[in-house]
């Protein structure tokens, strides 16, 4: 079942298409990739998807029927990359004031609190105010305050901004465990590695449109360039091969690139019958930010052809 759809939505503004006929839909329970880069459209989605701002035209649908606001958004989390906190107000009170906006009562939001505050260590905050907070620790606070109402849906806009590698692997963990508890995660941002590393599926938008949407593991496989990496004892003196390019080589391995028409089973019998002592023989596939700069870069390039 799908958490989330959205069919054919549009938001425009007086200089720019923000969001231009964008469709794709989101499996309950996934955690979800929202790329592009600056200027792409991923922040009106998020908007439109959270009721701040409404389509000019195209339909959301939450958990299969017709998103609405009053009812829907209460089941939702949104943390902004935008810091959306009160700087002047003591920290445990904000979190109070924020849990019980989104309906929690009183004693069960005080409950969930301490939780939260034990976890991530932020006991002694309690009196203290944003202004007081490093840029890493009011995102651990901007963090609890989102997901304390243990939302369906939850929306991560870089989520890691401001944080050390020690406070990123425990959001990270948070993430997982959520996402295990059957919680629906978006997750924004531009760094491919932690997109790679944390999502399911993914779609990439540029300029307001969507240019990529799928699996990680299916989009990877759809861009990879048939490229091996295989690993010698020793490597040979010499190859020569009508099956296969070496493209790059290091001490004990190097990698090829095999010619059309041909299979990996052919480049392992011409390496086994050249008496090469193989110890590993593995396909290399593109890197998200590969894909990424490849497919902003195209989508560049045939507009430019388009207005010439």
């Amino acid at each position: 079942m799908n958490i989330l759809e959205l069919y054919n939505l549009k938001k425009y503004y007086a200089t720019q298409k923000a969001v231009d006929d964008i469709s794709f839909s989101i499996p309950e329970g996934s955690i979800f990739g929202l790329l592009g880069p600056n200027g792409a459209g991923k922040t009106t989605l998020l908007r439109m998807i959270t009721g701040i701002f409404y389509p000019d035209s195209g339909n959301i649908f939450f958990e299969g029927e017709k998103f609405d606001p009053v009812a829907d958004i209460p089941k939702i989390g949104y943390m902004p990359e935008e810091r959306g906190l009160y700087k002047k107000m003591k920290i445990g009170e904000q979190a109070l004031y924020l849990a019980m906006l989104k309906g929690m009562g009183k004693k069960d939001a005080m409950k969930k609190i301490k939780e939260w505050f034990v976890k991530f260590e932020m006991e002694s905050w309690w009196n203290k105010k944003v202004d007081d907070l490093s840029k890493g620790m009011s995102q651990k606070l901007q963090f609890v305050t989102t997901v304390l109402h243990e939302p369906k849906l939850l929306i991560l806009d870089e989520p890691f901004s401001g944080l050390d590698p020690v406070n990123s692997n425990l959001i990270k963990d948070e993430i997982f465990k959520l996402a295990q508890k059957g919680t629906t995660i978006i997750f924004s941002t531009h760094r491919m590695e932690q997109v790679e590393e944390i999502c399911d599926k993914i779609v990439l938008v540029n300029k307001g449109k969507k240019i990529l949407d799928g699996s990680l593991i299916q989009i990877k496989n759809d861009f990879k360039e048939h490229i091996f990496k295989v690993g010698f004892d020793a490597i040979p003196a010499r190859f020569d091969s009508n099956v296969f390019k070496i493209i790059d080589e290091k001490e004990n391995y190097f990698n090829v690139k095999i010619d059309d028409g041909h299979t990996p089973a052919e480049v392992l019998q011409e390496l086994l019958t050249q008496k090469a002592s193989i110890i590993s023989f593995n396909e290399i596939l593109p890197t998200l930010n590969e894909i990424f700069i490849k497919q902003v870069e195209d989508t560049k390039t045939a507009r430019e052809f388009s207005n010439n």
